[in-house]
């Protein structure tokens, strides 16, 4: 186990599977004491267990940050916890809405939108406001490559939601660094997690679809994306601010 992040408070919302996890269990492994945060118990008590087990120290937060109420109290509770937020990691995100634009169903979009860009702006409202009342923080945030850089058929909801997810942290970069608050995100590609694979595909099936589509010839590890994570939260990255990093092997180059 390093240190880089020794004695730092962490937040990580959606953090009970996949990306969320991976970057959990990043930062204990270096030293933080995280807050794991989501909808559902079971995930989230096995992220803590896994990083208990390895030595770390975790907490499992229930709740949903389309609701402003749970979303200032993740934040209190961490603070509660933990004695401070250093860091807040907005990762929490839905894949839905599916299907050509005249055609997705109103309720799936207003889903899409609610969680992934209004669940966003709620988590760094509240983040932001106990950061910069009490010294400053990062927050790094979760885009996605489809949006700003990409564009796929079918996917017109998500694009929307993530795309203003790049323009919202990028806009809250500048409006909050001179609080102390940088704020940068990761945009991914095609990764290893269960919202990467296809209804039906076999993994060698996919696996043979990511070496065509991917100029990297694979998807991209969850550890890969908690590692530039992990980069854009820590002193090494200071003078990054309103950063969109793109982690997708090369697609769109």
């Amino acid at each position: 186990m390093t240190t880089r992040f020794a004695d730092t408070a962490v937040l990580v919302t959606g953090g009970g599977s996949g990306i969320g996890r991976a970057i959990a269990l990043a930062f204990a492994a270096e030293g933080a004491r995280v807050a794991v945060a989501g909808r559902s118990a079971g995930p989230l008590a096995e992220t803590v267990d896994l990083i208990e087990r390895a030595g770390g120290k975790a907490v499992a937060l229930t709740g949903d940050v389309t609701d402003t109420g749970d979303a200032a109290r993740l934040v209190r509770e961490t603070v509660e916890q933990f004695g401070g937020l250093d860091v807040a990691v907005n990762n929490a995100g839905v894949l839905g809405g599916l299907g050509p634009v005249a055609d997705i169903d109103e309720a799936e979009w207003q889903r899409v939108i609610d969680v992934n860009l209004t669940g966003t702006w709620l988590a760094m409202k509240h983040q932001i406001a106990h950061m910069r009342a009490h010294g400053g923080g990062a927050i790094v945030n979760v885009a996605s490559n489809v949006g700003t850089h990409l564009r796929i058929p079918g996917l017109g909801a998500y694009a929307a939601s993530k795309a203003a997810v790049t323009a919202l942290t990028r806009a809250a970069a500048r409006d909050h660094i001179a609080d102390g608050v940088r704020i940068n995100l990761v945009s991914p590609g095609p990764v290893e997690t269960d919202m990467s694979t296809r209804p039906g595909e076999s993994t060698v099936d996919k696996a043979a679809r990511m070496r065509t589509a991917v100029p990297a010839g694979r998807a991209g590890a969850v550890t890969e994306i908690a590692a530039a994570v992990l980069h854009l939260a820590s002193p090494e990255a200071a003078f990054t601010v309103g950063a969109d990093l793109v982690l997708d092997g090369g697609v769109t180059a």
